[in-house]
């Protein structure tokens, strides 16, 4: 969910041709599949188009990107302990400014998917903006 709302943001913004976004997990238990249909329900809701199936992280993908984005303190631990390049690991809800919240919970359990939508749409705008304050976009 998140990589479609921020992908729906930078391309609102004019910005898809100066930012790449990629989703992939900590694990492979649902590699090769579609979002969950109660993410793509809630996308669907606000208007949001999207496409992918679920990958595992690679290290490659800490030489290829410069930010890698993590959801809660779990991800994280298990992302920066493996770090092998470039890319900045950084959690989601560091960017959500105005949120006192400091992990996207997994909305299948605690976050609820509206929940889950509005904590990662507030991270979004607010690394969008990092990055344009960043790259001068």
């Amino acid at each position: 969910m998140a990589e479609a709302v921020f992908l729906h943001i930078v391309k609102t913004a004019g910005l898809e041709e100066h930012i790449e976004t990629d989703s992939a997990g900590t694990g492979a238990w649902h590699s090769a599949e579609p979002p969950h249909t109660r993410t793509r329900a809630i996308l669907n809701k606000y208007g949001i188009e999207y496409q992918h199936l679920a990958r595992q992280i690679t290290d490659s993908d800490f030489e290829y990107f410069d930010y890698i984005l993590t959801m809660d303190e779990a991800n994280y631990d298990d992302v920066a302990s493996t770090t092998k390049g470039k890319a900045i690991v950084r959690r989601m809800m560091e960017f959500a400014v105005e949120s006192d919240v400091i992990e996207v919970p997994d909305p299948y359990y605690t976050g609820g998917f509206e929940g889950v939508f509005g904590l990662v749409s507030q991270g979004s705008e607010g690394l969008l903006a990092a990055i344009r304050h960043e790259h001068q976009l």
